[in-house]
Order: C-alpha cells, then sequence, then structure tokens
C-alpha cells in the first residue's frame, strides 16, 4: 500500500458522524446562467453547489434538463431522493501493476466527506466548452451505443481539479457501464440527513501513473491497492467508504477487474454494457424518511 497525503489535509478540520453540522445554502445565491468556462481554482465548496449546473435525467438517463448540485443533492421527507442526475466515476490502475487508485474526499466536502472512493467521481455540467453533455435516448443507445464523448470531456477537468492529474485525455477512458443508485448522507449528518446521492454513474476505466498534485479542498489523500488488499479493506470499521463506490464493487467491480487489459483493448467492447444497473444502497443509507418511501 502506498498514499500520499494532501499537505492541506492536516489542517482540515474532519467532519463527524454526529456533529450535525448543517450546509443549508440560500437559494438566492444561486447563479442559473452556465459558463462556457470552469475554474475550480476560484471557487469554494459552495460556490460550487450553487453555480454548477447538473444534467438532471429520466430513470433512463433521458435528458430532462438542468438543476443545480445544491437543489439535485438536497434530499427531505418530501424529496427523499433528491433529484436523478448524471455523474460519472473514474476508476484509474496502475500500468505495472494494475493496482487500483483509491481517494479520500476532503473533510471540507458537503456531500460524502471523509469517505474512501475510486480516482474521482464528479459531475458533467451543462454550458461547458468543450461540451460535457451527452445526448442517449433509448433509440439512439439501440442504435449506436452510448455516447460518452460529454462524460470523458468532465473526467479529465476534474482529475486536474481534484488530483492535478494534466496527462490523461479523452482517448485514455474506455466506459464500461452505467449505475443507477441513490444514498442518503446517514455517515455525516445522521439519520435525517439534508444530503444525499441520486445518479446515473457512466463508469470509465483508465490505465496511468500520472503526476499528482492533490487539491486539500477535494482530497485528503491517496492511495495504490491491490484487489486482495481492497477486500480486507472493506472488513475494516474504521473505514468509510462512499455507496457509490462499495456499490459497484460489490456487483461487477471486481469482475471488471480481473478483466482490465480486455476493458483497455482497442477495438474490444465485450465489456461494453449499454443497460443501466440500478441498485439500492445498504440500509445504513437509508434515511428515516427513506424508510418510509422503499417503493418510491
Amino acid at each position: 500500500m502506498f498514499r500520499i497525503a494532501s499537505p492541506l489535509a492536516s489542517s482540515l478540520r474532519p467532519l463527524g458522524r454526529t456533529l450535525g453540522i448543517s450546509f443549508r445554502l440560500p437559494p438566492s445565491l444561486f447563479s442559473t446562467t452556465p459558463s462556457t468556462t470552469w475554474d475550480g481554482t476560484s471557487m469554494s465548496q459552495t460556490d460550487m453547489m450553487q453555480k454548477d449546473m447538473l444534467i438532471t435525467t429520466t430513470s433512463h438517463d433521458e435528458i430532462l434538463g438542468s438543476e443545480s448540485k445544491y437543489v439535485a443533492h438536497a434530499f427531505s421527507p418530501s424529496s427523499p431522493r433528491g433529484v436523478v442526475h448524471r455523474a460519472f466515476s473514474v476508476f484509474l490502475f496502475h500500468p505495472r501493476t494494475s493496482k487500483m487508485l483509491l481517494t479520500r474526499r476532503a473533510s471540507t466536502k458537503i456531500t460524502f466527506p471523509n469517505v474512501w472512493t475510486n480516482a474521482c467521481c464528479s459531475h458533467p455540467l451543462h454550458g461547458l466548452s468543450p461540451s460535457e453533455v451527452d445526448s442517449n435516448t433509448l433509440q439512439e443507445v439501440r442504435d449506436r451505443g452510448v455516447n460518452t464523448e460529454g462524460v470523458k470531456n468532465a473526467a479529465v477537468r476534474k482529475l486536474q481539479h481534484e488530483l492535478g492529474i494534466k496527462e490523461l485525455d479523452v482517448s485514455r477512458f474506455h466506459f464500461v457501464t452505467r449505475f443507477h443508485y441513490w444514498a442518503a448522507d446517514t455517515l455525516t449528518y445522521g439519520s435525517n440527513p439534508e444530503w444525499g446521492e441520486h445518479e446515473i454513474d457512466y463508469i470509465l476505466f483508465a490505465v496511468g501513473d500520472p503526476g499528482m498534485e492533490l487539491n486539500g479542498e477535494e482530497v485528503s489523500e491517496v492511495m495504490w491497492v491491490g484487489m486482495e488488499e481492497l477486500k480486507e479493506m472493506f472488513e475494516d470499521p474504521d473505514m468509510l467508504w462512499s455507496p457509490w463506490f462499495k456499490g459497484i464493487m460489490d456487483r461487477k467491480g471486481y469482475e471488471y477487474w480481473n478483466n482490465l487489459d480486455a476493458i483497455v483493448s482497442s477495438g474490444n467492447d465485450e465489456y461494453v454494457d449499454k443497460e443501466i444497473r440500478y441498485f439500492d444502497p445498504d440500509r445504513e443509507f437509508y434515511a428515516d424518511y427513506n424508510l418510509k418511501s422503499e417503493d418510491l
């Protein structure tokens, strides 16, 4: 196991499970006018919640429109699963060892701080250039497969923002499948959280050993781990995990990892899945109000 900590990590105050901290933001501050450029270095976590315009979709990943990151992630008894929106998860593997890069989300993150997860987890946005919006109607997917150019552009943008990675371009990412999941952030905010995730998550695999410069507002530390090592880590009660990463690994994640060479081989579509795979979270990620809405 090889770990790198952000230089800011030691100065960031962790969010405990029971601190009861509220990050409720005033809706009047939102800017719904998209910009063609995005500069994460000039925005705080609150700024991104206010200004990032996510792609909202149906449960079949057909675009409905856009919504602020704040609104899409707000959970409540009247909106127990927030708003379905697009996301992506990059799984990065070392070229010599095939170890997977794990990242620990910074304590300053508003949703799911301090949890371990895959290399990069974020959202394609409306209104940027190059475009991060992919049209994937049911008919389009049947006819020509899943369009992923936009989410790959988003992956390039966020890997540079979060990890300082500049060497990976869109050609290095290999689309595998989409997972549709939801989870309330009970780890941070208790049984009635104000925040959660409800995403159609595009899974992108890449191989590389790029230079990294961690953004301490996003990532507190990273490590490369092997498959058996990760399985042991999942059994450690002191480690917190993102519900999307754990859910993906509990399903087909290890199978994909075992077939990494085939997935990243040029022209090999054996592991490209047009279908959307749905899963509910582990029960620990149900808010009290979710327990009354399981049939939604």
